[in-house]
């Protein structure tokens, strides 16, 4: 048994009544939430307590769903600023992402679930698409076992017009993700999940679209893929098959709830009315595309619609950080000075994008993203007692306005402690970075790239 008392935090349930217990108590056991209440928690909970931890002056907040990254990019950041994407790619991506292998990937992996656990994320999307190792999807799924979050790993592909070494037909990446779904789906308390990740449109075939996405639906996966994310890019769908994204995947009667759509910026009305018809998702990534200079995707029209919007940092290549509060504070601001309204989002609306958008994304929204009874234990505990966040008028927009991953105390997953006082649980986190520093190099030098690591 396995059971922890927090207390004296205000807690932020992003339940359907956006119900704030200030102060409050939340008591978990193994895995699950057990209870919790307001004011101070009653004697006998106190007394089942394997362990109580007192966190006055915080927030306790359900861990938030980081949508869409690409772990490998921990060693990336910072290499190609100031380029538009296809630069970015052709430039940086592909010349360094040939030379990563299996063990390569699963440094950078690990790097990269210690940020995001920093920053706020307990569930991980990761767009993994380097393949030139047919070993590194097991090695990544292998370093979030060890992390010990919740992880879908949306294994990339493209079978045309891309950089060749990472080329591949539908055949070889079915072949290839088999022995991967059967060995991590539902794994590890099924907080890992498979499913495959078309690319970009412009680099996938209609054939191998419809081959591979049945492939993932015939064991309940998800299909993952950019969408619209330039303008560029749609107009080269537009040239060559007559339609935008959305109305191509319509077309091939792909559209339905198990996809996700990963920036989905340059929409036309009625690509927006198609995805609320089908189901779909939609995971947003300001900071990466004002980064990249993409554009601003509709999150208002999409909300409107009643269409799933699930936030993300994308890939530390073009972010540079995989960090949750920003995110969510990037997507208020984008919001507000594209369409000149200062009240478009509130920050407790942000929130449920983060953490209950963000559970309905990855088909778990009846087990996580909420602090509810008989819920998952998967929770952040915030420290607000900083120069940066007091005083707490409203503690939804401290959480989105004034945190940063300094301000994480404690996180938890399936009710074991990844961070507990500010320091990492699993693994020793400065031998990770020096791993990773070593690692970087050594692939940047086979590359040709110039770098200067610290």
């Amino acid at each position: 048994m396995n059971s922890v008392l927090l207390e004296g935090s205000a807690i932020i349930t992003v339940d359907d009544s956006n119900s704030v217990l200030d102060p409050g108590w939340i008591f978990t056991r193994n895995d699950i939430i057990e209870n919790l209440g307001k004011g101070e928690a009653p004697k006998s909970i106190r007394k089942e307590a394997d362990e109580i931890i007192k966190v006055p002056g915080s927030a306790i907040m359900p861990g938030m769903v980081n949508g869409h990254t690409h772990l490998f990019q921990t060693f990336f950041r910072g290499l190609a600023d100031d380029k538009p994407l296809l630069n970015w790619l052709e430039e940086c991506i592909w010349p360094g992402a040939s030379e990563l292998d299996a063990d390569s990937a699963k440094v950078a992996a690990t790097l990269g679930l210690i940020e995001n656990l920093r920053g706020g994320a307990t569930t991980v999307v990761d767009h993994q698409y380097i393949h030139i190792d047919p070993q590194i999807d097991d090695a990544v799924c292998q370093a979030a076992s060890e992390a010990g979050l919740r992880f879908i790993l949306a294994s990339g592909w493209a079978d045309r017009n891309y950089h060749p070494p990472l080329t591949e037909s539908a055949q070889t990446v079915i072949d290839r993700i088999n022995p991967v779904y059967k060995k991590w789906h539902g794994a590890k308390n099924n907080r890992i999940q498979v499913g495959l990740a078309p690319l970009i449109p412009w680099g996938c075939s209609n054939d191998a679209m419809t081959e591979t996405i049945a492939a993932t639906r015939s064991w309940g996966g998800s299909t993952h893929l950019h969408c619209a994310e330039t303008a560029i890019e749609v107009k080269m769908n537009i040239e060559e098959r007559g339609l935008g994204h959305v109305h191509w995947l319509e077309s091939l009667g792909l559209l339905g709830p198990d996809i996700q759509l990963a920036h989905a910026i340059w929409l036309d009305e009625d690509e927006l009315d198609l995805i609320s018809k089908r189901g779909a998702s939609v995971v947003h990534c300001p900071v990466s595309n004002m980064y990249l200079a993409s554009g601003v995707a509709k999150i208002k029209e999409m909300l409107d619609r009643g269409i799933t919007v699930a936030l993300a940092s994308d890939g530390p290549g073009s972010n540079n950080r995989q960090d949750m509060f920003e995110t969510c504070k990037a997507t208020v601001l984008l919001q507000k000075v594209d369409r000149l309204d200062a009240g478009v989002l509130q920050p407790e609306e942000v929130l449920h994008l983060a953490c209950r958008h963000g559970a309905r994304l990855v088909n778990r929204e009846e087990e996580i993203g909420s602090l509810e009874i008989g819920k998952k234990a998967d929770l952040l505990v915030i420290d607000l007692m900083t120069a940066f966040s007091a005083p707490v008028h409203r503690v939804a927009s401290a959480i989105v306005y004034c945190a940063t991953p300094r301000d994480v105390l404690h996180v938890m997953v399936d009710g074991k402690l990844l961070i507990k006082d500010r320091e990492i649980t699993f693994t020793n986190e400065k031998e990770a970075i020096s791993r990773a520093n070593k690692s970087a190099g050594k692939i940047f030098q086979k590359a040709g790239i110039p770098t200067r690591l610290l």
